[in-house]
């Protein structure tokens, strides 16, 4: 029987495991000339053959599974990073939607100005959609949820029932559930 001597570059497992494989291959061909039905030796030889091709097959079905997990691993985290390169840009553009929304409530004689700057603050909020970024539900009557509102103030109200959101000072965008900034509302009673 020929034996492969270890170096330290078949650390590797899969190296490892396939040249364990081509050892328990050669052996066949030495007790080739054994009858398995010649005495308890060819029934052994069979027996310890189909222990190591077991012991083999499951740690290439382990390393399978390892490389799965690994591969689906990395797929999150893909994910998440292109998840917080788009939080970051947007982040960086919410100071001007902000400044859209207070030029629209501003009064204006020039009907055309105010057309311009309506369809650039749509125009925006469409290229944030495009990303999978959404506003956050928070309009005047809406519940208040602490996980996607900042409440700054507090009035009684009986227009409104407990908790719920009077009045909203700044949208607040996320992107899938991951928040990129919270809406700052003032909450009734």
């Amino acid at each position: 029987m020929m034996s492969e001597k270890k170096t330290p570059e078949m650390e590797d497992p899969v190296e490892e495991a396939a040249a364990e494989a081509a050892e328990a291959a050669e052996t066949p061909e030495e007790t080739a000339g054994v009858d398995e039905q010649s005495g308890p030796s060819g029934e052994a030889a069979a027996d310890g053959l189909q222990a190591r091709f077991d012991e083999l097959n499951e740690r290439f079905m382990r390393m399978a599974a390892e490389y799965e997990n690994f591969r689906k691993r990395s797929q999150r985290e893909r994910e998440g990073i292109h998840a917080d390169a788009v939080a970051y840009a947007v982040k960086a553009l919410l100071p001007t939607v902000d400044n859209l929304e207070r030029a629209l409530k501003a009064e204006t004689a020039d009907a055309d100005y105010k057309k311009g700057v309506e369809m650039t603050y749509h125009q925006l909020l469409e290229a944030f959609q495009g990303l999978g970024v959404t506003p956050i539900e928070s309009a005047p009557g809406a519940a208040f949820d602490p996980n996607f509102h900042n409440a700054v103030m507090h009035v009684e109200d009986e227009a409104f029932g407990e908790g719920e959101i009077a009045e909203v000072f700044q949208q607040g965008f996320q992107i899938g559930e991951k928040v990129i900034r919270h809406a700052m509302v003032k909450v009734a009673n």
